[in-house]
């Protein structure tokens, strides 16, 4: 039970006393309007109260561009403090009461302290991440060409080893995943044999795998570019999914949305491997051009609804072992951190209750009637239906903000945490 919550709830009571009457009211209205369209309002506020979105721990810090990082002031310097503003997320926005941990980022020496400093703040864990891509203080062997895929026996035994060691954190921690992404590739042509690579790479993930405690999946993420420039061992939904299905069961395609080429149809990724069996979660963001640095939503809102379409249609249709985690990915380098955050909440929870409310009956009868209008219609419908009372009702009854970034910005809690947080000195690089 929370115990040490950041905001006191005598301020949200307050924050919330001047805005229930205008809900209550938009909330009866909508109310009316989706009963003529034969749904219930007060469903879909139970439905979006299940929904859970974790946390990175990351993501509560300020990021930026490989030439500069611009620290704000308040910024956590352990994980300690990223759990309290990971709090603040959850307390007002009641969506993310999970935090995912990057290791050895956020290593500690007692981590039976860490988990009871989370849960008197109302938090748990979610998947851990481990992290093969940086070079770290005494490491014996250099990720520099490579890691689960080096040519080199012994870095791939260290980049194992590190895995196993994030599991066996992630167990004291309460988690029941491990995400393993690999920076893995090559830059010049000619540099790597692709074949042997992927063989490397599925020979040292079958070592993580067997040893993959009860319960627990391990969720394999693909990324398109960058570092390597011209080649990444696991860069595509395809590759990732023979791997995850050459590893077992257990194995399953983690889908981060900036990932892909701009271009890409990443809702058909996301039905192909709901049909195979294969999704494991996703990492949700926004992006322009081709990486996950954006908001979710910031730029095409549509496209998280049309990712939400298939999900919920997987729902309806009990799709066996249906069980996706989801999790925000960004990185913010000209916003307040916890302020992307509750945004990035909300557009996911948006975009759910929006994909709750299409016509399923109504879509399969205009596609097998070759309708592609008409069945284009229904989604739309449902993506312009304005669902913001659903989701402000929900974070009420669920003692949140009814007006979550507003009540953050009226707390004062960034400008608390800068009197008591030192803060970093500016002008070292960005995120590589």
């Amino acid at each position: 039970m929370a115990d040490r919550l950041p905001i006191s709830a005598e301020f949200l009571a307050e924050q919330n006393a001047a805005l229930e009457a205008h809900l209550r009211a938009d909330f009866e209205h909508l109310g009316a309007q989706l009963e003529r369209r034969g749904a219930a309002i007060d469903r879909l506020v139970d439905r979006v109260r299940g929904l859970r979105v974790a946390i990175p721990t990351w993501g509560v810090g300020t990021g930026g561009t490989r030439f500069a990082r611009f620290p704000i002031p308040g910024e956590p310097r352990s994980i300690f403090e990223k759990l309290e503003d990971c709090a603040v997320v959850q307390q007002l926005g009641r969506a993310t009461p999970t935090v995912s941990p990057h290791l050895p980022w956020d290593r500690v020496d007692d981590v039976d302290a860490l988990r009871r400093h989370a849960a008197a703040l109302g938090l748990g864990f979610d998947a851990v991440n481990s992290n093969t891509f940086q070079d770290q203080q005494g490491q014996g062997h250099s990720y520099k060409y490579g890691s689960l895929t080096h040519v080199d026996p012994a870095v791939r035994a260290q980049a194992v080893a590190h895995n196993l060691d994030c599991i066996a954190v992630g167990e004291r921690l309460g988690s029941k995943a491990l995400t393993v992404w690999i920076a893995d590739g090559s830059n010049f042509p000619g540099q790597q044999h692709f074949a042997r690579a992927l063989d490397r790479y599925v020979d040292a993930m079958r070592e993580i795998y067997a040893k993959l405690p009860d319960g627990w999946r391990l969720f394999l993420e693909h990324k398109l570019y960058e570092p390597a420039l011209y080649s990444t061992v696991v860069a595509d939904w395809g590759t990732s999914y023979v791997c995850a299905e050459r590893l077992g069961p257990r194995a399953q395609c983690l889908v981060d949305l900036g990932h892909h080429a701009p271009t890409v149809n990443v809702e058909q990724i996301v039905a192909r491997l709901i049909q195979f069996g294969k999704l494991g979660g996703f990492h949700f963001n926004d992006s322009k051009y081709g990486d996950d640095d954006l908001d979710t939503g910031a730029v095409d809102p549509f496209r998280i609804f049309l990712v939400f379409n298939e999900l919920v249609d997987a729902e309806a249709r009990e799709v066996d072992g249906f069980d996706p985690a989801y999790m925000l990915d960004q990185s913010h380098n000209v916003t307040d951190p916890i302020e992307s955050l509750i945004e990035s909440a909300a557009a996911v929870q948006r975009a759910f209750v929006q994909a709750l409310l299409v016509d399923r009956d109504a879509l399969g009868a205009a596609q097998e009637a070759n309708d592609p209008l008409g069945a284009a219609q229904l989604l739309r419908e449902a993506a312009r239906t304005d669902v913001e009372p659903v989701l402000r009702m929900s974070r009420l009854g669920a003692g949140g903000a009814i007006d979550p970034l507003a009540a953050y910005r009226a707390s004062g809690y960034r400008a608390r945490t800068a009197e008591t947080r030192t803060a970093e000195p500016t002008g070292r690089p960005g995120i590589v």
